[in-house]
């Protein structure tokens, strides 16, 4: 059961990233494939994302 929680959490969480990502970095109509700084923006976002996630994550487990 907590493993069906963790996974659906987890995939919640890219659904998110994905979505939020996209929209910041992504300004144009894609191509085959994305540009350098969309790239580099991609990435930054995703790092940042996935960082405040795992603060947010361990604070919580601090609280319980």
């Amino acid at each position: 059961m907590q493993q069906e929680k963790e996974r659906a959490m987890i995939n919640e969480m890219v659904a998110k990233l994905t979505t939020v990502c996209w929209d910041k970095c992504i300004t144009g109509t894609p191509g085959s494939k994305f540009s350098s700084s969309e790239q580099t923006c991609l990435q930054n976002c995703a790092r940042r994302y996935l960082d405040m996630s795992a603060l947010i994550m361990k604070r919580f487990q601090n609280m319980q």
